[in-house]
């Protein structure tokens, strides 16, 4: 852990100015999901920084606690090394985990799990555990045929996440990521013929869970063919709608907390 005196006031007051703006935002924890190419990528970075959230992504989770050969990567790594999936119980012990850390207190962004109903559900169990729900579930609906051309065009900076595209959306300089300079990566699973296969498997495996959560009205359908700046606004407007409800809410418990101290009940 870095020493606090060795760090620029400049970074430590940007830093807590960040922390007193996120202290005013309503927690939220939400799941994004869509199939491969839908602008998941894209949108991700922009709804953390902007609601104070932390984003899981469990692969990168996954990798990262083989790495750090926690309890749960260990486990995690024995069933690599055999050939074997990860259990859904490992997976959903590490988002258990994550959310311990203070980056995640104002609450999370799922993205990639969960892909079956059995993982919601597990997912679900967990988060009951802790006292708390899914708020909302992002679903980016999106034609088939309008990904290919997204999928084979698009290029990734692997530290952020930040996610480019030759033609919609591209860096300033091509092939290097706007904000570091660092290269940007293409997927080696970026191909019409992988694609093809992710879709089948996203059709058949992780629509349901739409299906799931649809049935607990959580879930918000964007047009996820629309330009990314256009899908930003259609979150944007999704999640004003839950502040309004939620500022409702704060505003008449406070009005019935302050009738209550007002007029204690007889007897008292």
């Amino acid at each position: 852990m870095a020493n606090l005196e060795d760090i620029p006031s400049a970074d430590l007051m940007t830093e807590l100015l960040r922390r007193m703006k996120c202290s005013t935002k309503p927690d939220k924890r939400l799941i994004l999901i869509g199939p491969p190419g839908s602008g998941k990528g894209t949108q991700s970075p922009i709804i953390k920084d902007e609601y104070c959230l932390c984003h899981l992504a469990t692969g990168d989770m996954l990798r990262a606690a083989v790495a750090a050969k926690t309890p749960l990567g260990i486990k995690a790594k024995e069933a690599m090394d055999k050939g074997e999936l990860v259990s859904d119980d490992l997976v959903v012990g590490m988002i258990d985990d994550a959310l311990k850390k203070p980056s995640c207190q104002k609450g999370f962004i799922l993205d990639g799990f969960p892909r079956t109903v059995v993982q919601a559900q597990k997912l679900d169990e967990m988060l009951e555990k802790r006292g708390v729900k899914v708020d909302k579930v992002l679903n980016f609906a999106i034609d088939d045929a309008i990904l290919e051309e997204r999928i084979t065009g698009r290029w990734i900076h692997p530290a952020s996440g930040r996610t480019y595209h030759t033609k919609y959306s591209p860096p300033k300089v091509s092939g290097v990521d706007d904000v570091t300079g660092e290269p940007l990566i293409q997927r080696k699973d970026d191909t019409a013929a992988v694609l093809k296969s992710r879709l089948e498997a996203f059709h058949k495996q992780t629509e349901p869970v739409i299906d799931y959560y649809a049935k607990k009205s959580i879930v918000a359908n964007l047009h996820a063919e629309k330009p990314p700046k256009e899908v930003t606004r259609e979150v944007q407007k999704i999640f004003k709608d839950i502040d309004v409800a939620w500022d409702f809410f704060l505003i008449f418990f406070l009005n019935l907390l302050s009738v209550t101290v007002s007029f204690p009940c007889a007897g008292k």
